[in-house]
């Protein structure tokens, strides 16, 4: 049995989090390896979960944390593991601080100043990543190219459903999430949706922007009018920034930080999902959601999305300028999508709904076949690092 030293925390909030905890429960009951967290991993950071999944994963969470609790870092603030490490390498490359009997970097970043990647993933037996963009960058880089596995959705979880009956049926639900940022462009989706409103009062935005890291957000502004802050509840106030921006407040519901389990619920309801990212490392875990669920997805074809969205299986962004660099970051290859362009695909999934709602159907399927499950990315991802060795 091999022990895979997942080097980040699990959660179900936030994308690394879910990778994780995906990860956990596919090798749960695995004859061959088990994943195991680097920190211990509490009852909260589970989110809801139903009692049969967390009675299956529990012995591999129990397991976890014994194996975490007798790691320790050396003098030189290394840890080292008797197990097959993956580590995480984000934006900056920073120099890795993990060390296993075969250690893989896992390459996930926006940011396109590789300055430092040929120093720091030299330390480094195997390179992964989740997007064919990441790994042109990192071979473009260092001369390496980085195995390419992609990232899935819980199909079980996120599938097509029948409404609550709750919400107006007479009114178009419009559904954007992501951590509020300039790369997930949620100020494109205030333009488009401003102007789309003029045509159609009968439409409402929800949105899923809040996230566990607010600070990061707060000040946030783009091409909007004004930037958003963070209220005394320390969330982020929504309501004050669409207002800024000329929208009325009425007409955007934020649903607030939302456990992953509980999502495919919101996502059901909802008319057309929009994502108009500039930027995304592997392919966006909103839009693979809304994709399951059977909604139809407006996005952009650019970066990591381009291994995702096809004209058969989503209303495409094809409109793509280039992206001025926010200090410090670098942003070559990322997009900018046009808003006329995002508010005629909005005025397509309004006035087609039986033809959006055929592509919203087909991105299901498509996500099956082509593998963009969790199951599938897991058993991909077992079979590559055992053919690594020991």
């Amino acid at each position: 049995m091999r022990d895979v030293f997942l080097n980040w925390h699990l959660g179900h909030t936030f994308g690394w989090g879910i990778v994780g905890l995906n990860l956990l429960s596919q090798w749960a009951n695995d004859p061959d390896l088990r994943a195991v967290m680097a920190h211990p991993i509490a009852r909260e950071a589970l989110g809801v979960a139903d009692p049969l999944r967390l009675g299956r994963i529990g012995p591999a969470i129990a397991h976890s944390n014994r194996y975490v609790a007798g790691v320790r870092a050396a003098p030189d603030g290394v840890v080292r593991v008797r197990a097959t490490a993956i580590d995480p390498v984000g934006n900056g490359f920073a120099p890795s601080k993990c060390r296993g009997d075969v250690t893989i970097a896992r390459c996930i970043f926006e940011n396109t100043d590789l300055a430092r990647a040929r120093e720091t993933l030299s330390a480094h037996d195997a390179l992964l990543t989740a997007s064919n963009w990441n790994a042109e960058l990192v071979e473009r880089a260092t001369g390496r190219r980085p195995k390419v596995i992609h990232e899935g959705v819980d199909t079980a979880l996120f599938c097509p459903g029948p409404r609550s009956g709750l919400m107006d049926p007479e009114t178009f639900h419009i559904y954007c999430g992501g951590k509020l940022e300039l790369r997930k462009g949620q100020d494109l989706v205030l333009l488009a949706f401003r102007r789309f409103r003029e045509r159609h009062r009968n439409c409402v935005l929800v949105t899923a922007w809040q996230s566990i890291w607010p600070q990061l957000s707060a000040g946030f502004r783009g091409r909007a009018q004004a930037a958003v802050r963070v209220d005394g509840r320390g969330l982020l106030d929504i309501a004050t920034w669409v207002a800024q921006n000329g929208i009325d407040p009425s007409a955007v519901i934020d649903v607030g930080l939302v456990p992953n389990a509980l999502l495919p619920s919101v996502l059901r309801e909802m008319d057309v999902a929009l994502q108009p990212s500039r930027a995304e490392s592997c392919t966006n875990l909103s839009v693979k959601e809304a994709m399951a669920c059977g909604i139809p997805v407006i996005a952009a074809a650019n970066t990591g999305m381009r291994d995702l969205v096809r004209d058969d299986n989503a209303i495409v962004l094809h409109s793509q300028a280039p992206v001025s660099s926010p200090a410090p970051a670098s942003t070559e290859g990322w997009g900018e999508s046009d808003v006329d362009e995002i508010v005629e695909a909005l005025e397509f999934a309004y006035t087609k709904r039986e033809d959006a709602r055929r592509i919203g159907l087909r991105a299901r399927q498509w996500l099956i076949d082509h593998g963009r499950t969790w199951e599938a990315h897991a058993r991909e991802l077992k079979g590559w690092i055992l053919s690594l060795g020991a």
